[in-house]
């Protein structure tokens, strides 16, 4: 009976996954409609430019977020469509862990932003918003991104699931393996740069320019940041040392996922934006933190991020080429 139990919840669990994935293309559509509305719209004159910007910068920017949009839809769909099976598996879990990183580390975010409405509600910069946008604009690009976030962190699990079941199986430690040594620097590499941005999220100011310049919404984007860069080191360290035993592989595992997946993301789409800053020194753009201790943080992040990826991706069998064309058929 417990058997029978245990695959009805399995089963329910693919279901709202499958619903899942379906919502959250769905539900980010809008978003990519109003960027191309801007694109169309300032390339036409008809519609301002972001602050900061000029026509051109505006543009690409907004061009690379209709894209990263069009990739978010099409692994929303890849993750419950028959053809997201046959997908080589590396690229498919790489784009999801990009896109989950992004994503799912808002959460707590924008209900913390939510509650407390230190910035409306919208987690999102100067860069990626429009210069006059309206109240339901704003409301759209809100609902995208929460429903993304809320809708791969359903679908994706469900997906990983049924393409390579073993690696969810079983308990930490099972396996029987440690990780390398480069695996347990880069655990604790995140977990000093979690414990800086979370001081900076406090109100420290070591490391940081311009304290006046710090807002509350940023304050709490950074804390949550770093929340989630002390959670993948955790995770790390648990798979890594085996403790505590017995513990469920798929709860570290998800964890990891996500930490890392934060650390790599939100990092790498920060970085560039600090180097321009501090190379190019424009008047209407700064940042409070010192740039070069910014920058140096980001990469670190970068680097950590990828560095902790083994120790995620290891099961006590590894998915085969046959597992992919069985979980496909």
């Amino acid at each position: 009976m417990d058997q029978v139990d245990q695959v009805d919840q399995v089963d329910r669990l693919d279901r709202a996954g499958r619903l899942a994935a379906y919502g959250a293309a769905l539900v980010m559509t809008p978003y990519a409609l109003i960027k191309i509305s801007w694109v169309v719209g300032a390339v036409a004159g008809l519609l301002p430019i972001g602050d900061g910007f000029d026509l051109t910068g505006w543009v690409v920017l907004n061009t690379a977020t209709i894209g990263m949009a069009a990739i978010g839809i099409a692994v929303a769909l890849g993750l419950v469509r028959p053809w997201g099976m046959r997908i080589p598996g590396p690229p498919v879990a790489f784009v999801a862990w990009v896109g989950t990183g992004f994503l799912v580390p808002l959460l707590p975010y924008a209900v913390l932003d939510s509650l407390l409405g230190l910035s409306g509600g919208a987690p999102h910069r100067h860069e990626d918003s429009g210069p006059s946008m309206p109240g339901w604009e704003a409301a759209l690009i809100q609902l995208s991104f929460v429903g993304m976030g809320l809708g791969l962190a359903l679908a994706l699990p469900a997906y990983l699931r049924r393409r390579w079941p073993e690696v969810f199986e079983g308990r930490v430690g099972d396996d029987g393996e440690r990780s390398s040594w480069p695996v347990l620097w880069a655990a604790g590499i995140a977990a000093v740069i979690g414990l800086v941005w979370v001081y900076w999220a406090l109100g420290g100011t070591a490391g940081v320019a311009h304290p006046a310049d710090r807002e509350a919404a940023g304050r709490l984007l950074t804390g949550v940041w770093g929340t989630w860069a002390l959670v993948a080191s955790a995770a790390t360290w648990i798979l890594s040392h085996r403790r505590p035993a017995r513990l469920p592989r798929w709860v570290p595992l998800t964890l990891g996922w996500l930490g890392t997946g934060s650390l790599f993301a939100w990092s790498g789409w920060r970085l560039p934006i600090t180097l321009y800053v501090a190379i190019a020194h424009p008047t209407d753009v700064s940042l409070p933190e010192n740039l070069a201790f910014a920058a140096v943080l980001q990469v670190a992040a970068v680097a950590a991020g990828v560095a902790m990826l083994p120790v995620l991706v290891r099961s006590r069998r590894l998915p085969t080429a046959r597992d992919a064309a069985t979980a496909s058929a």
